[in-house]
């Protein structure tokens, strides 16, 4: 026989010891048959893609219960259609479900673990992952509660010991309330292997999608502008040509204002030479009248 078969025979034991049991559990959990079902099979289909983790775990069953328990207990479920809890007045076989589920879920799992499966006060907390004196003390109040629904259960004056027998008789011996029976230990293992190529399928194909589009991405994104060799280098001469001719420009520049001014100085000088004829001969006439 194959390590493989050795495997798979191993898990269809547990499956087949435990899924009717983890089915009812499920359901008290619930109240839902179809999600009692749905948490069964996650649990076993984990429990066979983990299976070297499973195998070697102390306790392969509590490794599976606490995988359906927190299955069934995932808050969001309370959002799905189709949630019907029955009322705690009714027959005996319904009130009893009825009264459990009504009952906080943390305080469900513990009466179920104590109770039911019958845990030890360390081994309950150490499920839920709480400390013990929190674990008793649930455990109490789901008792209290329990004594207060449903008087004909007789756990009212009764020590805790005793308590907890009552309800493990009563609660084991209520009828199969999930009428739909889990998936064969075959049809979990070929689902769950189903489930892990799907997982790895959709794994490669995003992966994929990402390269695809990161190449598109590029592929459609502009290059950056890059000038011609020529406009570069004209540029570049552009640039360095001010600092080469920086000090011939303002030479010329003084240059040409000197000249400027030296234009204006001349033209000022004639202009001044021009008007002091004028006065000149304007004296003249006034000491000789006789030339008007």
């Amino acid at each position: 026989m194959t390590q493989r078969e050795q495997a798979a025979t191993a898990f269809d034991d547990l499956h087949t010891r435990h899924a009717a049991a983890l089915a009812q559990q499920a359901y008290l959990l619930t109240g839902r048959p179809w999600l009692a079902r749905r948490a069964v099979e996650r649990g076993f289909r984990l429990a066979w893609q983990r299976w070297p983790e499973v195998a070697v775990d102390p306790d392969p069953a509590g490794w599976v219960r606490a995988a359906v328990y927190e299955y069934a207990l995932t808050p969001w479920h309370r959002f799905c259609p189709g949630l019907r809890n029955a009322s705690a007045a009714g027959p005996p076989d319904r009130a009893l479900p009825a009264a459990l589920l009504s009952l906080p879920a943390p305080y469900r799992r513990v009466l179920l673990l104590h109770d039911v499966v019958g845990l030890g006060p360390a081994e309950t907390a150490a499920e839920i992952e709480a400390s013990v004196p929190a674990t008793a003390a649930r455990l109490a109040h789901a008792r209290e509660r329990l004594a207060a629904l449903l008087p004909g259960l007789g756990l009212d004056g009764q020590p805790p010991v005793r308590q907890g027998e009552i309800l493990r008789a009563r609660i084991t011996a209520l009828p199969d309330v999930a009428p739909t029976a889990p998936l064969t230990a075959e049809d979990v293992r070929s689902g769950s292997e189903r489930s892990a190529r799907r997982i790895t399928r959709a794994a490669f194909g995003g992966t994929g999608l990402f390269a695809l589009v990161t190449l598109v991405m590029m592929a459609l994104t502009p290059a950056p502008y890059t000038p011609p060799e020529r406009h570069r280098a004209s540029a570049a001469h552009t640039r360095t040509a001010p600092d080469r001719h920086q000090g011939t420009d303002a030479r010329d520049r003084r240059n040409a204002a000197r000249e400027r001014k030296a234009a204006r100085d001349r033209r000022n000088a004639a202009r001044e030479q021009g008007n002091a004829a004028v006065r000149k001969k304007i004296r003249q006439a006034r000491l000789a009248p006789e030339l008007r």
